[in-house]
């Protein structure tokens, strides 16, 4: 299992060290969410705000863009340091397009649905991509509870993953703890997202421990 510790709920005031430590837990990416209060209620970061930790950290970037115009932005988070670069099905009109274009951008490529976008949207895209993000709440705060319905979502991917060879990670993020975790894993999840949870947490390096050995 991947562990992916979403910054959203790091503390600002220290987070390199937020960082580091959850690195050295064994958290193998890092979840950067990007929020522009347009696409979603909440705005968050830009570019800027991970750019000067990419030099000081082995993890990888994963930076989940929740913005209405992420063909704009796309260049500058790539140059920020961004090792997976995925945007929202919803906030494009045409996601071919838009993948060709990250494609051209030498990033691996990830793409998002919100809990209420049917899955099989992306059935074509699929042999393209690096990663698909399952959204297991909406999109824009952190703290949600799980939505059951994000399962079948996964399982879904998984099959086509296993029919077609396809090469991407399955990654799951909204309302992950000790629970729903094991039931995202059943599923097949393959990278779990986890803000609250983590950095909230009395024991990181039990509750990563934990996400790792599921």
């Amino acid at each position: 299992m991947i562990v992916a510790p979403s910054i959203l709920s790091a503390d600002f005031s220290r987070l390199l060290e937020e960082v580091k430590e959850v690195e050295k837990y064994g958290a193998q990416f890092l979840h950067i969410d990007v929020m522009d209060g347009h696409f979603v209620p909440n705005i968050t970061m830009g570019p800027m705000i991970y750019e000067k930790l990419k030099p000081q950290v082995k993890m990888t970037f994963d930076v989940h863009l929740m913005i209405s115009d992420p063909h704009f932005y796309a260049k500058e988070f790539v140059r920020a340091g961004a090792d997976y670069l995925t945007f929202h099905y919803e906030a494009v009109n045409n996601p071919g397009e838009m993948i060709t274009y990250l494609q051209s951008l030498k990033v691996k490529i990830g793409i998002s649905v919100k809990p209420g976008t049917d899955i099989k949207v992306l059935e074509k895209y699929l042999p393209d991509l690096d990663l698909v993000l399952v959204m297991s709440v909406e999109p824009g705060f952190g703290g949600q509870s799980f939505q059951t319905q994000a399962l079948e979502k996964i399982a879904y991917l998984q099959n086509k993953k296993q029919n077609f060879g396809y090469r991407y990670l399955i990654e799951v993020d909204g309302g992950i703890n000790e629970g729903t975790a094991g039931l995202c894993k059943e599923a097949g999840a393959e990278v779990l997202v986890a803000g609250t949870y983590i950095f909230k947490a009395s024991n990181r390096k039990a509750v990563i421990q934990g996400l790792l050995d599921l």
